[in-house]
């Protein structure tokens, strides 16, 4: 009878080790390292994180948390020490983060362009432009509504840089600042009939009443860059990433995305380090 307890003793024992290791055992393998993607509003308005990033966490196990601010915020973001990888497309700011030494591993990735949308009726009559500073002074000089993002975003930073070459400091009732992303300033340009300047994908993307005005000036290309941020902690996890942006699969994601539904894609794919 001794013998018949003590065993079952040490199988209840055991029994209880193993059903305490197979509940533990995620725990014990720890939770799916995560890095934090700070990034431009179109990106993610587009819909271009959402045909990537699920790809890259299937096959690579890391989950990317997204932080989608305008281009500003998102260099801001990273020089804090809270961003890992930066997808962004403001060339002159992402040189700047580089050469400051918060940045390394950069690469360009993919472009497109901008175009200057606004009412099919055209008051400022800029259609028949092919110079965005041309456009910019003839809309200033017809003093006609303009929406701005005003949020130091990749968009707003080539909208200014445009008003600066045509030697204008816009500023007046029809000079309007959304401070919102470029989604939401769309939506407000289309509400109140006035011009913007958009990213091509965000714009495509939208349905609206607003029509593209001009587009195809050297001055309107929008080229997207990636980044590693130097002081991340997760350096072989973000490395990772920008390997998928920048390889070849990524790349033919990149460049098939939208032309399903749009009949052309809404982002040219472009890797190159720099």
């Amino acid at each position: 009878m001794k013998r018949v307890r003590t065993f079952s003793f040490l199988l209840l024992i055991m029994t209880s080790l193993l059903l305490a290791a197979c509940s533990t055992s995620p725990t014990a393998a720890g939770p799916a390292e995560e890095v934090t993607l700070a990034t431009t509003t179109s990106t993610e308005d587009s819909g271009l994180l959402d045909a990537l990033l699920p790809v890259f966490e299937e096959q690579s196990g890391i989950k990317v948390k997204v932080v989608a601010v305008g281009t500003g915020q998102a260099i801001k973001l990273a020089e804090d020490g809270n961003a890992d990888v930066l997808l962004v497309h403001s060339r002159p700011a992402e040189d700047e983060f580089v050469e400051k030494g918060f940045g390394i591993n950069a690469y360009d990735v993919m472009y497109n362009q901008f175009y200057i949308v606004g009412p099919a009726e055209d008051p400022a009559g800029i259609k028949q432009l092919s110079s965005a500073t041309e456009a910019f002074a003839q809309i200033a000089d017809k003093k006609a509504s303009f929406i701005s993002r005003g949020d130091d975003s990749g968009t707003d930073k080539k909208e200014k840089s445009i008003w600066q070459e045509a030697g204008i400091a816009p500023e007046g009732d029809w000079y309007l600042s959304s401070g919102q992303g470029m989604g939401e300033t769309l939506q407000m340009a289309d509400e109140k009939r006035a011009y913007t300047l958009t990213d091509e994908a965000t714009f495509l993307s939208r349905d609206l009443n607003l029509e593209v005005l001009l587009e195809g000036d050297e001055a309107l290309f929008n080229p997207y860059g990636i980044i590693q941020v130097k002081s991340s902690q997760k350096q072989e996890a973000g490395l990772k990433l920008i390997e998928f942006f920048t390889g070849e699969q990524g790349q033919k994601l990149i460049g098939e995305f939208g032309q399903e539904t749009y009949g052309k894609g809404l982002f040219v794919p472009d890797a190159r380090p720099r």
